[in-house]
């Protein structure tokens, strides 16, 4: 059986002599593993359908029960990012969790959309790209934070504020004191990734560094490429 599939490649790894096997993340299958046979061979017809963060659609054969690519048709290969080493650490924290929360055969259509987007925008040195996409991700997972107001007082928190992982959610001080201690700069920054005013630099890092405790903590499973994306900033400060 042969199907087409818009698809983003989340990783590859060589396999045999010239052969590499991917997995690629598409709308209606969620995320799939493919073999490209010959794309390490030099100038080969198929070699950029197995480059990093290729997007692109791929058509593929399946039989028993595995699917190997025949021939793709680009439709991104988000160049930037391979020439910035910012830009392509934060993009793996993209792939990376799109690979631990999609499931095969699990329609995937707004993820794979959320990740193209942030893509962009990383291409494009929006600041808040990856802030964007993890709040997205995270909501796809059943895991989203809200950046509204207190759930307890119903007032926008301010100053000192509290964040539950249990919750998801942003407190007051005086409300839920027993929360984990959050500034109000991440609060900023969180809220800015969704339209509602700005946020800084500071504000921003703050913001990724607890959305990435949140996931670990809801999903099970730890971003090190996050961990090495903030590191790469922090040393380009």
């Amino acid at each position: 059986m042969e199907f087409k599939a818009d698809a983003l490649l989340l990783r590859a790894v060589d396999y045999g002599e010239n052969d590499r096997i991917a997995t690629l993340l598409t709308a209606e299958r969620g995320k799939i593993g493919a073999a490209l046979k010959g794309v390490r061979k030099a100038g080969a017809k198929l070699r950029f359908a197995a480059q990093p963060f290729c997007f692109a659609e791929y058509v593929l054969a399946s039989r028993g029960g595995r699917n190997t690519v025949t021939s793709a048709s680009l439709h991104d290969a988000f160049y930037a990012l391979c020439e910035d080493v910012g830009r392509f650490y934060a993009a793996a924290v993209v792939t990376d969790v799109c690979d631990k929360i999609a499931l095969e055969g699990m329609q995937a259509g707004a993820l794979l959309v959320s990740a193209v987007s942030a893509l962009e925008g990383l291409c494009a040195d929006d600041p808040l790209a990856l802030v964007k996409f993890l709040l997205a991700a995270l909501g796809y997972a059943g895991y989203p934070v809200d950046t509204g107001a207190c759930p307890v007082c119903g007032k926008l928190p301010a100053g000192r504020l509290r964040f539950s992982f249990a919750d998801g959610a942003f407190f007051c001080d005086g409300c839920f004191p027993e929360a984990t201690p959050a500034s109000e700069s991440t609060y900023h920054a969180l809220r800015a990734a969704r339209g509602m005013g700005e946020g800084t630099a500071d504000g921003i890092v703050r913001a990724l560094r607890l959305l990435g405790a949140y996931f670990s903590r809801q999903v099970g499973a730890e971003l090190v490429t996050l961990d090495e994306y903030l590191k790469i900033a922090k040393s380009a400060e």
